[in-house]
């Protein structure tokens, strides 16, 4: 078996959670990310200008709102407010599918292990989401517990997330940062000896990104361990993943009536001496040597030589895949060909080919001539 090595920074929709304790501006945060649609559980979004879904009142709702995000794509943003009162749903779900009187009732811990299990779904359909091109954003409360460290002494407080032991740690391996916002307290000593008493002071809002011993945090984007609260840190590291759709459109479109997939209904077609099948309007079509997708792609620079390939074998052409790139804002319409660098070509439409193939369908569709009645 062949091994495809690619290289480079792959661009995605990133999954994000911040939390920290209530009013700390959890939800105002959310709501900075690019097009934001928040899944309101709480309610905390009520008194904010932002798009809103009906606040889901069952599990199987909350889940079935993320199955749409998924599938419409209506946002770049999708925002769960809050990550623990959507796990309050969940345990009443199970609580009523089990018939139990509580998350406790069937003993040993089982009630939370099925819970860890159940909420385990929804982060796999916001990974659907995110594999979408959604960004997804969990905001959280936090709550502050015992923490006993095996090779220290005593144990101490800590921040945590406010969600059961057994699930918080899979919300935390399942995002690309774990955000920690807080209120920044000087301590200061006043008075002497016996007498002395500690003072609080100040209180700036902060954001920390990194592991400490008193929070949770990560990144994987390099930010600094400790920032001023507010969107200016992240903004470079996420980004509306549909940017350019509207202003490429019609680009897009011409680029893709260049070469509309063959018709599942034609008969097949073989290629005599001299000839090869090429795709047109009408489906595969025997053509001259030296035309279609395969000798398009052989005019395209070297970097192209693993697209230029899928292509080919495919029945696509790079115009499509440039076209495709602009839609997804990763490039402008006037880029050309052999601007576009190895590692995008390789590490991302290649390591991605059946994805990006499904973008390029979605725009053949679109293109496709409305028919008169």
């Amino acid at each position: 078996m062949a091994l495809n090595i690619t290289r480079g920074i792959v661009p995605k929709a990133q999954k994000v959670v911040v939390y920290g304790p209530e009013g700390i501006g959890k939800t105002t945060l959310a709501a900075r990310f690019p097009d934001p649609l928040f899944v309101d559980v709480e309610g905390g979004s009520a008194h904010m200008d932002v798009a809103r879904v009906e606040a889901p009142r069952s599990w199987a709702a909350l889940l079935s709102a993320v199955d749409a995000v998924a599938a419409e794509r209506p946002c770049a943003t999708l925002v769960i407010d809050t990550a623990d009162w959507a796990e309050r749903l969940c345990a009443e779900h199970l609580c009523a599918k089990n018939r139990w009187a509580s998350i406790e009732t069937p003993g040993y811990g089982k009630g939370y292990t099925e819970l860890a299990e159940e909420f385990g779904r929804l982060l796999d359909k916001l990974t659907e989401a995110a594999g979408a091109g959604v960004n997804v954003v969990l905001a959280a409360h936090a709550a502050m517990r015992k923490f006993e460290q095996p090779d220290e002494a005593a144990a101490y407080d800590r921040w945590e997330l406010k969600l059961q032991k057994k699930t918080a740690p899979l919300v935390k391996e399942w995002a690309d940062a774990v955000l920690f916002l807080t209120y920044k307290t000087i301590v200061e000593k006043v008075g002497e000896g016996f007498g002395a008493k500690g003072k609080a002071r100040g209180g700036k809002r902060v954001m920390y990104a990194s592991h400490h011993p008193c929070w949770d945090a990560k990144n994987r984007w390099g930010l600094p361990d400790e920032s001023p609260l507010g969107f200016e840190a992240i903004a470079p590291h996420v980004s509306d993943m549909r940017q350019g759709v509207l202003a490429t459109e019609n680009v897009a479109k011409t680029a893709c009536q260049q070469n509309p997939l063959p018709s599942a209904a034609s008969a097949p077609v073989t290629a005599g001496p001299g000839q090869t099948i090429t795709c047109g309007a009408g489906g595969p079509t025997v053509a001259p040597a030296g035309t279609g997708p395969a000798a398009a792609a052989a005019k395209m620079p070297p970097q192209w030589d693993r697209v230029a390939q899928l292509c080919a074998s495919d029945g696509y052409s790079c115009e499509e895949v440039m076209a495709a790139s602009v839609m997804l804002g990763n490039f402008t319409a006037d880029t050309p060909a052999e601007s576009y660098p190895a590692d995008y070509l390789d590490g991302f439409v290649a390591a991605n080919w059946p994805a990006f193939r499904e973008h390029i369908d979605n725009m053949r569709a679109d293109a496709e001539p409305v028919p008169f009645d």
